[in-house]
């Protein structure tokens, strides 16, 4: 079942870069996420207060909200779409879920505040204060996405900050020894790099449907 489900999502993946093809693998992208953020439901049920208990459901929720953007552009662009998806509520709908999101992203950040500034690349001073000035800067974003407060340029802000922890974070820790304890094992190196690609990359297309539905 996992390779076989590894296989539907790398061909989807492919059919992303033709046109004939685009709105269905997209589709596709989007059902597995969504059965991605499924799965993390009875661990939300188990851990309701808890961000442990959120943290899975919500970086399959991020991913998904892209998925759904990507969709409803597309969708829209087709001939003779009626479908509700396709309407210009949809993707507005998704930044905002989107802002909820970073709220979490946020939140996070505040609760494990020393996990979070042992993350922090040693060469910057005040890791501390750089893990609380992070998550007040993904609270701030989610709540301007949410309330359509400058959300391009939130979205944008959010987009850049996601991606600089990819590049600062978890691509150097392939290229230190000993590895950091929130880098290992090797596996969990890979997945959290591949999960950090996926919510930034659906950042990125946030922003880019900010700055669409304003036109």
């Amino acid at each position: 079942m996992v390779y076989g489900v590894a296989l539907l999502v790398l061909a989807a993946s492919a059919g992303l870069c033709f046109s004939a093809t685009a709105l269905r693998s997209v589709l596709t992208i989007g059902w597995y996420f969504a059965a991605w953020a499924l799965i993390g439901v009875p661990m939300v049920l188990s851990k309701p207060l808890s961000v442990d208990g959120w943290y899975g459901f919500i970086e399959a929720l991020s991913s998904l909200v892209g998925a759904w953007i990507l969709y409803a552009g597309l969708r829209w662009r087709s001939r003779g779409s009626e479908i509700p998806i396709a309407h210009q509520r949809a993707p507005r709908a998704a930044q905002m879920v989107f802002g909820l999101t970073c709220v979490f992203y946020g939140w996070s950040h505040f609760v494990y505040a020393d996990f979070t500034a042992g993350m922090v690349p040693g060469w910057l001073p005040g890791r501390l204060e750089v893990a609380y000035f992070t998550g007040f800067c993904h609270v701030a974003a989610g709540i301007a996405l949410i309330i359509r407060l400058l959300p391009g340029l939130a979205a944008t802000l959010e987009a850049i900050m996601m991606s600089l922890f990819g590049l600062l974070v978890w691509v150097p820790s392939f290229f230190v020894w000993p590895r950091p304890g929130w880098a290992t094992p090797p596996e969990n190196q890979w997945s959290e790099l591949v999960v950090t690609l996926l919510v930034t990359v659906s950042a990125w297309i946030v922003a880019a449907s900010t700055r669409a539905s304003t036109r």
